[in-house]
């Protein structure tokens, strides 16, 4: 039996461990599960499929995970699992993920390790070997555990500012304290913090994920263009870099590049086929950019791959619906409304999923020409626009159904003013305004309405801004509240907050207007602006213009 002294805990300890082994090899499979024994875990469960691994990690915590590369005749391999996992986080930072695979998958599990895995193993190994890869990786998580406690418990900030005084003082594996540093300061808005953190990971390793996420702090700061050099860069040196074409498909729709968007996230999702998460974001931004066919195709694809799992965004199966109905397949409509009716019966108060039901059952109604049902469903999701949880995808779901009624020579008296409520609401960028008129399918009646209005935005914003330039600031934010609380646009709430955060000394009754902003932006503002295509799974998730979680 193997000493825990290396573990740093007790047999105790380690008999309340879990491992999971995940190998479609019954012989490899069964041996993996007694080194794991061996090592003193005191529950090790198996399986032979990918897929049934992410349902048991969705659903159960485990403090380590050995899963094989290749899983032959399934439609997922072992990195693809992980990037599902990793893009969801639904993988705990305290756990160990080990990766096994043969010689000829040597690279392809080197692009994996680059997806935070803590050790892989290239076959045949020794018992031995996969024991010493166990124990020094534990032995690396035992050095990081205040900055594992602090996000456990969700204090993301004190956690980032632990790994930045780890990397600065150069202590136990500050490297990987650094790395989880960045990704948090990225998380918390501070994109600079991130870029100094990745400068000094890239001076002392040539990392391409360093690098990676250098060009994410870049974006996030503000420097597009810059970020879009530095990954065109990291894709001539690492052509297979499935997560740099997730991030260079975000920046290439950020600069209205829709052909070129959509072809970063095909390349992704190509060399990750059995991987859900990006599977299902190519087909939302095919959906709403390219062609309805490949957008189908990998939407189906995706609803199949993630079915009853997290990793899967019911919006998806909203589009394919929408998708199904375009071509009067009533079969395939009904077959996702149930799926959904199913979802939601699960979450029974959940309002997002009670509009997405809604949406589907809107859709067959009409396929099955009812359609004063439909109409009397339509009226009712536009009395929702103004809520606080109305949702940026709700928004777009709801154009999208209306653009199909008006198609069918369907006309509601009050399209017209519901066009300029929620167009005000959720016109946030260019990018969110291009989706909400792509939603309506460009229809000459609806798009030079919202197009106009985020002008309209647009030029509220410019007129703050003229205000504090002026010596103005309090002026500025006063208009951008007046405007905000008659819009719920998530624009304006930022820029006053902003202002406020710019120019607060300056600002006589600064703790007055500071809550009347933050009251704003709590009530409405998660739901209007957060327009990500992602699978963190929030409390709401919601739509965004990258199709891509960077």
């Amino acid at each position: 039996m193997v000493s825990t002294e290396s573990f740093g805990t007790s047999w105790a300890e380690m008999a309340r461990r879990q491992a999971l082994v995940i190998d479609a090899n019954p012989a490899s499979r069964t041996m993996l599960t007694a080194m794991m024994r061996e090592l003193g875990f005191g529950t090790v469960v198996q399986t032979s499929r990918a897929q049934d691994a992410r349902r048991l990690i969705e659903h159960q915590r485990f403090d380590i995970v050995i899963c094989e590369y290749t899983f032959d005749n399934q439609p997922m391999t072992g990195q693809d699992l992980m990037d599902d996992l990793r893009l969801a986080q639904l993988l705990p930072l305290s756990t160990v993920v080990v990766m096994i695979s043969g010689e000829a998958g040597y690279g392809k599990v080197a692009e994996a390790a680059e997806a935070a895995l803590d050790a892989y193993l290239i076959k045949p190994h020794t018992g031995q070997a996969l024991r010493d890869r166990v124990l020094q990786a534990f032995q690396r998580k035992a050095t990081l555990a205040d900055i594992i406690g602090c996000v456990d418990r969700g204090a993301f900030t004190e956690a980032a500012e632990l790994c930045q005084q780890r990397c600065d003082a150069r202590g136990p594996n500050w490297l990987n304290a650094a790395r989880i540093g960045a990704d948090l300061w990225i998380r918390a808005g501070r994109p600079q913090y991130a870029q100094a953190l990745f400068e000094t990971i890239m001076s002392a390793r040539a990392v391409p994920w360093a690098r990676l996420g250098f060009a994410r702090s870049q974006y996030q700061a503000g420097g597009v263009q810059l970020a879009r050099r530095t990954l065109e860069s990291l894709l001539n040196d690492e052509p297979r870099y499935a997560d740099a074409y997730d991030v260079m498909g975000k920046v290439l729709l950020d600069q209205g590049e829709h052909a070129q968007a959509l072809n970063s996230l095909r390349r992704a999702s190509n060399l990750t086929p059995g991987c859900v998460a990006r599977t299902l974001k190519f087909g939302l931004l095919a959906f709403y950019h390219g062609d309805p066919k490949e957008a189908a195709d990998a939407l189906q694809r995706a609803a199949v791959l993630g079915q009853n799992s997290k990793v899967f965004d019911l919006q998806g199966l909203v589009l394919l619906g929408t998708l199904q109905f375009d071509r009067g397949d009533l079969r395939g409509l009904t077959q996702s409304l149930h799926a959904m009716s199913s979802a939601f019966e699960a979450q029974p108060k959940s309002a997002r999923l009670r509009r997405f039901e809604a949406t589907l059952a809107t859709l067959k109604l009409l396929l099955d020409r009812k359609i004063a049902e439909a109409v009397a469903l339509t009226q009712q999701a536009m009395r929702e626009i103004m809520e606080p949880n109305y949702e940026f995808e709700a928004a777009c779901n709801l154009l999208s159904v209306l653009s199909r009624l008006h198609t069918r020579e369907v006309r509601l008296d009050d399209v017209p003013d519901m066009l300029t409520t929620l167009a005000d609401r959720f016109a946030v960028s260019r990018t969110t305004s291009e989706l909400l008129c792509r939603a309506a399918q460009g229809r000459p009646d609806f798009d030079p309405q919202i197009r106009s209005r985020y002008v309209l935005i647009c030029d509220q914003a410019e007129a703050a801004v003229s205000y504090s330039v002026a010596g103005q600031p309090e002026r500025a934010v006063r208009s951008l509240l007046d405007c905000a609380e008659k819009s719920l646009n998530g624009k304006l709430m930022d820029l006053a907050l902003h202002t406020l955060d710019q120019h607060g000394a300056r600002i006589g009754n600064n703790a007055d207007l500071s809550r009347r902003a933050q009251a704003l932006q709590d009530r409405y503002r998660s739901y209007g602006t957060q327009v990500k295509l992602q699978h963190k799974r929030t409390s709401q998730p919601t739509i965004e213009s990258a199709a891509l979680s960077c």
